[in-house]
């Protein structure tokens, strides 16, 4: 059966009355720039009231306890690979709030909602950089609608995850954030790791894209690390900030060159790596990517053998990782229609096999207590 039918302008609507996409801003004149507005313009004028950020604080926290064995609940981080559609990502956000409460007791489902896209060459770079899908490179409105839509999703019930790439985004979105990806390709980097030592909510680090976990431990360490970084404050003033560190990372295995490394003897390995290493060993499995071969069907396989490791004793599985959208698959991103809860970029798993996979695991979890 056919995915329906959504057009651009009307996706974007639903979130018009709140996200006011065209924010005036003044200009030099130049037009190779383009002005955004300050963190706390934004914060502002879509801002997260006190019930709401107390709900970020509690998940957060229970984020913090999974990650540390104090909760032995299963971390699961689902949703698209990234999000293009604010009206279908809504409609996965009630599907997924609605699911989380049948298996709150055994699973702790978070949302992604990734605005940034990370690219090989060239691509569309996501949600934050190009809302209209089309390289025009509307950033104001990119800005105002993943905030808008990052609130919305918590406001459902959720926690918020998200990849942050772009260090300056970080003071528009990180007070809604409740678990962070540092991706593969910016593991190894010096500005992410110091992002990470400033961040509140939990960060996964993943391995190299070559498979490499060192890179990933070297960072876990220098983020639990204080550091003095150069950032932007809310006013877009720069500034040296003194980070704190964070002590809530974890190791996110996702492959490398084509090649898993979820099964029992890649967790093992990496979580005796971890505590030598003298940090956290219980890590994430990311069920996609190299873990799946590039094949977006076999996560149901990557975390079934998961779950089996858990029901072994393995206690060092903390978290998942989905890649999961309203219908399977993806389609390419081109001028005109575009069939609506369908990828753009990566492909996913549907709704029907993201439900009986997370039904499955709490139901096995249950079992094993």
């Amino acid at each position: 059966m056919n995915a329906p039918v959504s057009r651009l302008p009307k996706r974007h609507a639903s979130l018009s009355s709140t996200a006011t996409a065209a924010t005036t801003l003044p200009s030099d004149g130049d037009p190779s720039r383009l002005p955004l507005p300050t963190p706390a313009a934004l914060r502002q004028s879509l801002a997260v009231e006190a019930g709401l950020e107390q709900q970020i604080h509690q998940q957060r926290q229970a984020i913090h306890r999974i990650l540390s064995g104090e909760d032995s609940r299963l971390l699961v981080v689902v949703g698209p690979c990234s999000v293009h559609d604010p009206e279908a990502t809504l409609e996965y956000a009630e599907r997924l709030a609605r699911l989380s409460e049948e298996v709150s007791d055994q699973i702790l489902p978070v949302m992604r909602v990734y605005v940034e896209k990370p690219r090989t060459t060239v691509g569309w770079k996501g949600l934050a950089y190009d809302p209209a899908l089309d390289g025009s490179g509307d950033m104001p409105t990119g800005l105002e609608l993943s905030r808008e839509l990052m609130r919305r999703v918590a406001q459902c019930g959720l926690p918020v995850a998200t990849e942050l790439l772009q260090p300056m985004l970080a003071p528009y979105l990180d007070d809604l954030l409740s678990w962070v990806a540092i991706g593969a390709r910016t593991t190894e980097s010096q500005l992410h790791r110091e992002l990470a030592s400033d961040l509140s909510a939990a960060v996964g680090f993943k391995n190299a894209t070559n498979g490499d976990i060192q890179v990933a431990i070297d960072a876990m360490n220098a983020a639990a690390h204080p550091h003095q970084r150069f950032a932007l404050d809310a006013n877009g003033q720069p500034v040296m900030q003194q980070s704190p560190g964070n002590p809530h990372t974890q190791l996110v295995l996702r492959g490398g060159h084509g090649e898993p490394n979820y099964q029992a003897r890649h967790v093992n390995a990496a979580s005796k790596a971890l505590r030598e290493a003298g940090q956290n060993p219980r890590l994430m499995i990311d069920c996609s990517h190299a873990n799946a071969r590039k094949d977006h069907r076999r996560q149901s396989e990557v975390m079934l053998d998961a779950l089996a490791q858990r029901g072994d004793g393995n206690t060092n599985i903390a978290a998942l990782m989905l890649e999961s959208h309203l219908h399977e698959g993806k389609q390419p991103l081109k001028p005109g229609a575009l069939r609506y809860g369908v990828s753009v970029t990566d492909a996913c798993i549907g709704w029907e096999t993201t439900e009986h996979l997370l039904k499955t695991a709490a139901e096995r979890l249950a079992g094993a207590n």
